[in-house]
This record gives C-alpha cells, sequence and structure tokens, in this order.
C-alpha cells in the first residue's frame, strides 16, 4: 500500500466507484447510509452497486447511485476475468460489506483499491486497500458498523436514516390497488407484518397478540383498514388474521413484489411489525412505525436510526436473554400504548401522494 502524496489525491476523486452487499433484505437496506456517505464525500462519482439478485431491487432508484446489479458468491468466482488488459480496471474504488472471499477477490480484479472487513485469510487482507475491524456481534449498531467502511477512507457520515425510492409509477399503482380495495378513504390504514423468517422465527410476536391488538384499534377507530404484508412462509398466519379481521382487512402477503409491498407501505398511516426485513423497508419510509423488537437482537443495534416517528418497543430482557425468550413477554398493552401515541402525535401527517 502507498501512502505517497500523489496516492491520496488519486483517491480522493475516484470515478468509478463498486459497492458489493450480498445479503437479507434487511441488511441490505442497512448498508444505504454508507453508500450516501460515499457518495457525498465524492458527488461526481458514479456509483455501481451489486447486491443479491433477490434483494437488488431494494436499490433501485437511489438518487446517490447510479447503477444496481446482481452477484452471488458463485458466480463471482467467474467473474471479471475477461478483461482488456490495456483498459485498466474499471473501478477506482471498491467497498465489499462481506465475508465471502469470492467477492472480495472479484473486487479486486475489477477495483485497483478495496476496502473490506478484516477477512479470515490474512493473505487476502494484504491485498486490501483497506481492511476494517469488525466490531464483536451486538455491540454497534448495524448501520454504523456499514459506516466504518467509507470512514476508513475518510467519508464521513451524510445522515443515517435508511434510503429507498418509491417511484411515481409505483406511487400512483398503490393508489389505483388501495381504490379497488374499497381502502383508499379509510382511516387510519395500518400496515401489519406479523413474521420474521424462519431462521429467526424467535422475533414473532403471537398471532393471538395481533388479533387483540386489531381489534382495540376497531373499536378506537371504527374505520380502520389493515394491510397484511408477508411473504408465503407465514401464510397460515397472515391468512388466518384476514380471516378474523373480515372486510376491515386486505390480505397482501404472498400476492405482491418487494416493490409493490414498499409502495404500499409509503400509503400507510401506521405500520405495526416485528423486527425483520419488510420492517428495515418501512424504516426506509419515514412514516410512522411501531415496531417490536427480541431480547437477543435489540433495537439499539437494529432500529432504524434519524426515524422521526418510530416507536420501538423492546423485549423486557432486552440484552439479557437468548433466542428461548419468548416474545409475548411483549404484551398487548404496551403496543397498543405505543399504536396511540404514533397515531394521535401524527395524526396530522399527510399520506405520501
Amino acid at each position: 500500500m502507498s501512502s505517497s502524496a500523489a496516492t491520496e489525491a488519486e483517491l480522493t476523486a475516484p470515478r468509478d466507484i463498486l459497492y458489493i452487499n450480498v445479503s437479507r433484505i434487511g441488511d441490505t437496506l442497512l448498508v444505504t447510509p454508507a453508500v450516501r456517505a460515499v457518495a457525498a464525500r465524492w458527488p461526481q462519482a458514479r456509483i455501481h452497486l451489486l447486491a443479491h439478485p433477490k434483494r437488488e431491487e431494494v436499490l433501485r432508484f437511489l438518487p446517490f447511485a447510479q447503477r444496481t446489479g446482481t452477484i452471488e458468491k458463485q458466480r463471482a468466482r467467474f467473474m471479471g476475468w475477461l478483461r482488456n488488459p490495456f483498459a485498466g480496471k474499471p473501478y477506482d474504488l471498491a467497498f465489499v460489506c462481506n465475508f465471502d472471499a469470492p467477492l472480495v477477490e472479484y473486487a479486486l480484479r475489477v477495483a485497483r483499491r478495496v476496502v473490506a472487513f478484516r477477512q479470515p485469510d490474512a493473505a487476502l487482507n494484504a491485498r486490501l486497500y483497506k481492511a476494517v475491524e469488525h466490531p464483536a456481534l451486538q455491540t454497534t449498531h448495524a448501520v454504523d458498523i456499514q459506516l466504518m467502511l467509507p470512514a476508513a477512507v475518510d467519508a464521513a457520515p451524510a445522515g443515517k436514516a435508511l434510503s429507498y425510492r418509491v417511484t411515481a409509477h409505483e406511487a400512483q399503482w398503490a393508489a389505483g390497488f388501495l381504490a379497488k380495495h374499497g381502502a383508499e378513504q379509510k382511516h387510519p390504514l395500518i400496515g401489519l407484518q406479523v413474521a420474521s423468517f424462519p431462521t429467526k422465527a424467535y422475533r414473532d410476536w403471537p398471532p393471538g397478540h395481533f388479533s387483540e391488538l386489531c381489534r382495540r384499534i376497531r373499536a378506537h377507530w371504527p374505520q380502520a383498514h389493515f394491510l397484511i404484508f408477508g411473504g408465503e412462509l407465514e401464510k397460515s398466519r397472515t391468512e388466518a388474521l384476514a380471516s378474523d379481521l373480515g372486510s376491515a382487512a386486505t390480505l397482501c402477503a404472498g400476492k405482491l413484489s418487494l416493490r409493490e409491498t414498499a409502495a404500499l407501505m409509503n400509503r400507510v398511516d401506521l405500520y405495526v411489525g416485528v423486527d425483520t426485513g419488510p420492517t428495515h423497508l418501512m424504516g426506509a419510509m419515514q412514516r410512522p412505525m411501531v415496531a417490536l423488537y427480541h431480547g437477543y437482537s435489540p433495537s439499539r443495534v437494529l432500529a432504524p436510526l434519524d426515524h422521526p416517528c418510530l416507536y420501538a418497543i423492546d423485549h423486557p430482557q432486552a440484552d439479557r436473554c437468548t433466542p428461548e425468550a419468548n416474545m409475548a413477554e411483549i404484551t398487548v398493552d404496551r403496543v397498543w400504548v405505543a399504536v396511540q401515541r404514533a397515531l394521535t402525535e401524527h395524526a396530522t401527517k399527510t399520506r405520501a401522494p
């Protein structure tokens, strides 16, 4: 690694920057403040984001990135070899958020300098421009962890809020969807995410608790309407809740694309959900939300930062429990209080156009 003044000066104005993050929905979104920091540091640079094929769509249309694409660990082994040897590497600088050697190796093939978290392989670390120490588990907020990569090249945070952009076409589609299902004039319109993914099922709030919460909301706001989000994996839960709520709910789970779901999220008056990918997606909308966090993954390390209307509810044993702790210990009473606060304190907040 050269430390000459010329080298450092050259780094201050990279023309093309690559950012690689292959992860789930939530972790993909948690990297957006770091990418924004890089864009603020070098506003004239072109930034290319690479993500998992099933997550890349959440990064589309961000104002601080010019391109998005897909990459996987297996495919990365074969990428970046066929280049014009006289053209040089296409990227001046690359950031890799993962600990998969094939992704780092690919970045090294296509970028003149690579910044990544310190890898298990010392020889691989020696080839990095900057190898950043990753903090111990649960000691640092996920956004702050990702901001450590830009910080290694003097790119300061440009805000810590998550980023996502709903297009005008998607907003129009969402309005049409709500009108079709008779929900456009309902108030409050409330989005629900009742389950996390199977490997994190300990984060799930009991279905009966969700049903009771919805009954209280309807008793207080008779015109309330619920949009039930989710995927195929929680089909039995979402269908049971939809059946329980009847005409007061629209079942969206397993029927919409990720971006369609996001467009509807951007229309709700309130969102209530457990800690999972769609909740991170909602965290990027800057709209009222009540999020429930298990003690093994508390809000202090995962809740959206710089959020104007977040009501985070932690497990009573936050930071003091194992995954076996039951989310039923978060009572309906606690969540009901947060829901009332959210809908009262933000009653004048207009829906997104």
